[in-house]
C-alpha cells in the first residue's frame, strides 16, 4: 500500500518503489525516476540518498507542477493492458493518441485543473468536429488517469464532471408481433443453420459476437443448456497498421459468462445440424464474422418484408416478450448477463401498445368488480 505523502509504494511482484523527480539539463525538465528495493525502509534509504546528492524528492503540489501528463498516461495505459480486455485496452489507446496524446500529453498535470470542459474540447479537437460519444469517451479516459495519478503519485483529486448535450434517448426498435410473424415465416422456409442462429438468438437473447464464436461444446443437447463463454469482435491489432483482426474473448462483463435454458422448440431445432467434427456452430473450424451474419440478418429481413432492424434488436425483442409472458425481471436479468436488473428495466424492455391496452381492461375489470360488490 501507498504511504501517504511518500511517493512510496509496494508492487504486486513484493518489491517496494520509490519514486522522485530530478532535472535533466537537456530537456530542461525535470523528469520521474523509480528506485526499487525489497523493504520500505530500504526504499526510503535510497530517496533521502537521492535527495542529499541533490536529486528532489517531490512533495504532492510539486509533482503537480513538475510531472507531465503523457508519463502518468502510458503507465495507465500499461496496466490497462494488462488487466483489462484487449479490446478495451485498444479503445481506450486509440481515444488517448486521437484526442489527447499530441496536444495535451506534454503539458504538466497542474494545468487540467485550470482547464474548462470548452478549453479541453478546443485543445482536442484540432481536425474536425467532436461527437458527443467521442468526448464521453474522452473524459472517461481522462478521469481514469487523473485516478491512477492520485493513486500512484498523491496528486490532487480532479475529476471531469461531464452531461451529454443531446439527452434524448433512442431506444432500440424491436420487432412488433406482425414483423415477428413475417420474419419467423421468413426463417423456417427452407431452414439453415444460419436461419437457426438467428431464431437461437430471438429465443434466448444471445448478442452479435456471443452468437458467432459459439461452439458445439457450450451446447449441451441432452442437458438442454446453453453456455455462453466467449465472444467475438472486429478490432485493430499492434504490428498491423491500417487493418483489424478477428479477435475471441471473454464475453462483455464477467455476468455475461452465464448458462441459458433451452426450449424443446430450439433443442429440436439445433439437432439436426449437430456436428461432432465442427467445432463452431455457424461456422464449423472458426467464429463466424459479424458482419457478414448482420448482413445475412437484414436480408431475412428484406426477404420477409420487414424495415430494416439492428441485430441487437432480437436481443430486446426477447426480452420484451419474455416480459409480456411473465418472466421475472431476475431470471431475465440473468439469462441476459446483466449486472443489475435496472439496465434490464430501463433499456430492454419495450412494451407494446396492446400489452398497455390488456392493462388497462385488467383494470376496468377490478373496477366492475367493484360496482358489481356495490
Amino acid at each position: 500500500m501507498p504511504r501517504h505523502g511518500e511517493n512510496i509504494r509496494k508492487r504486486k511482484d513484493g518489491r517496494w518503489e520509490g519514486r522522485y523527480c530530478i532535472y535533466e539539463p537537456q530537456s530542461d525538465r525535470r523528469m520521474v525516476r523509480s528506485v526499487y528495493a525489497r523493504t520500505y525502509e530500504d526504499v526510503k534509504e535510497k530517496l533521502l540518498s537521492a535527495k542529499v546528492s541533490g536529486e528532489l524528492v517531490p512533495e504532492r503540489n510539486e509533482v503537480d507542477i513538475q510531472l507531465e501528463f503523457h508519463i502518468i498516461a502510458q503507465e495507465w495505459l500499461d496496466i490497462i493492458e494488462k488487466t483489462k480486455k484487449y479490446a478495451t485496452y485498444i479503445k481506450y489507446r486509440s481515444i488517448y493518441e486521437k484526442y489527447i496524446k499530441n496536444e495535451l500529453g506534454k503539458m504538466p498535470l497542474i494545468k487540467f485543473y485550470r482547464f474548462s470542459l470548452s478549453d479541453l474540447f478546443a485543445y482536442c479537437n484540432k481536425e474536425k468536429i467532436i461527437s458527443e460519444t467521442s468526448k464521453k469517451s474522452i473524459i472517461c479516459v481522462l478521469n481514469q488517469i487523473f485516478s491512477y495519478a492520485e493513486s500512484h503519485y498523491h496528486t490532487k483529486h480532479f475529476h471531469y464532471s461531464y452531461q451529454t448535450q443531446n439527452n434524448s434517448y433512442k431506444p432500440v426498435k424491436i420487432l412488433n408481433q406482425t414483423e415477428q410473424a413475417k420474419l419467423l415465416h421468413c426463417l423456417y422456409y427452407e431452414m439453415d443453420i444460419y436461419k437457426v442462429g438467428i431464431l437461437l438468438c430471438i429465443s434466448t437473447g444471445l448478442r452479435l459476437g456471443e452468437i458467432c464464436s459459439l461452439k458445439w461444446d457450450d451446447v449441451d443437447l441432452q442437458g438442454k443448456v446453453l453456455h455462453v463463454n466467449t465472444t467475438v469482435q472486429r478490432i485493430a491489432v499492434d504490428g498491423q497498421k491500417g487493418r483489424t483482426c478477428l479477435l475471441e474473448g471473454n464475453p462483455k462483463s464477467i455476468f455475461s459468462k452465464r448458462e441459458i435454458p433451452l426450449s424443446e422448440s430450439i433443442i429440436t431445432l439445433l439437432k439436426p445440424y449437430y456436428n461432432s467434427q465442427a467445432r463452431y456452430v455457424l461456422n464449423e473450424d472458426k467464429p463466424m464474422e459479424p458482419r457478414t451474419y448482420q448482413n445475412k440478418f437484414q436480408k431475412y429481413l428484406r426477404m420477409a418484408g420487414v424495415e430494416k432492424k439492428n441485430f441487437h434488436a432480437l436481443r430486446h425483442t426477447f426480452a420484451t416478450n419474455c416480459i409480456n409472458s411473465g418472466t421475472d425481471i431476475k431470471s431475465l436479468s440473468e439469462i441476459l448477463g446483466h449486472s443489475d436488473v435496472k439496465i434490464t428495466l430501463n433499456r430492454y424492455v419495450h412494451p407494446t401498445l396492446e400489452i398497455k391496452r390488456q392493462h388497462m381492461n385488467s383494470l376496468s375489470s377490478v373496477y366492475g368488480q367493484i360496482m358489481g360488490q356495490k
